[in-house]
């Protein structure tokens, strides 16, 4: 009879990896199926650059390649950069910011374990400043075949205002600026649907469907992002609250832009975030505030990688403040 305690033999790289591409699936398939299966195209090609990139790199630093091209981590970093990005965006445009996460933010760091900040909320915030026009290039869902979406995506020519539309956090936040209207008379245009962009609204359900495998799994805890879901809906409540008019529900503040993405697969990087569980919480409640305040006051419609740099950067400080005491002794001050 075998009592405990029991030994667990620890989760390789790989094996998270692969859980973490499994648990993107349901998310990544709704987006194929409402949105386009161009989503598809670009994930491959994603995939293709990320694997050379870390190839080449590794070659240079001298390292072997079978295990680091083996342990997913390149592949999971290259997904992230696709599903924040435009569905069609130029092929040249993913595979550069596919690059600048994984030689400029993953490896002139050391390599896997090594980066301070997330590599794809870096290449995020590098490709939305540089190609500003590119970015916003969001297509209405479901209304490109796959052609028209493999044409643009391989650098076919771009009709703007034909093929794209904004998306429910930049009309909202400028109907709102404009100030002709409230937030009831902006949410009947037809980029919005029941309660986010229309269509893209039910993505975030495929990425609640893994994250909550992921939980299940013990990838990640509930740490992160119950504080990050909770931040987010706390402060966009409050002043929607005080001025239903001019802010914006939780509900929709929760179901737009990339809030349940990075809430189950972004900021619960384990090499960028917080390690302790009260840093957890604290990490990701001030990604939450801070996301929402530069989507409803700063320049950019979708403010969370912006947030989650500037969390990163406070990782330090945060997980040194928050350690526990040591078992049987009190917590001491840290100065």
């Amino acid at each position: 009879m075998i009592h405990s305690p029991y030994v667990r033999k620890p989760a390789s790289v790989r094996a998270v990896m692969g859980q973490v591409l499994l648990a993107l699936l349901p998310g990544v398939a709704i987006y194929a199926w409402i949105v386009g299966a161009g989503i598809l195209v670009n994930l491959a090609i994603a995939t293709v650059v990320a694997l050379a990139a870390e190839a080449f790199v590794l070659r240079l630093r001298k390292r072997p390649l079978a295990p680091a091209l083996g342990d997913l981590s390149a592949v999971v970093t290259a997904w992230l950069v696709v599903l924040c990005f435009p569905l069609i965006v130029p092929w040249w445009v993913t595979t550069i910011g596919v690059l600048v996460a994984i030689v400029a933010v993953k490896h002139l760091y050391g390599g896997l374990g090594q980066n301070p900040f997330n590599p794809a909320m870096v290449a995020y915030c590098c490709i939305i400043i540089a190609y500003p026009s590119l970015m916003a290039q969001w297509p209405p869902a479901g209304e490109l075949d796959f052609q028209t979406q493999l044409n643009l995506i391989m650098g076919g020519a771009r009709e703007i205002d034909a093929v794209t539309g904004a998306t429910a956090l930049d009309a909202m936040r400028t109907g709102l600026r404009v100030g002709e209207a409230n937030v009831a008379v902006i949410l009947e245009q037809n980029a919005f649907g029941a309660i986010g962009g229309r269509g893209y609204e039910w993505i975030p359900l495929g990425y609640i469907i893994g994250g909550l495998f992921l939980l299940a799994r013990g990838i990640i805890t509930w740490h992160m992002p119950v504080a990050f879901i909770s931040a987010l809906a706390a402060i966009s409540g409050a002043l929607w609250l005080v001025n239903p008019d001019q802010f914006a529900s939780p509900l929709f503040h929760l179901a737009t832009g990339g809030a349940m993405l990075a809430a189950f697969f972004i900021i619960t990087d384990p090499v960028s975030g917080a390690t302790t569980p009260l840093g957890k919480i604290i990490f990701a409640a001030g990604i939450g505030i801070l996301a929402y305040l530069i989507r409803s006051f700063g320049a950019f419609p979708e403010g969370i990688a912006f947030a989650v740099l500037l969390m990163n950067m406070c990782v330090p400080l945060i997980d040194l403040k928050t350690q526990p005491a040591v078992f049987g002794q009190k917590r001491s001050r840290v100065p």
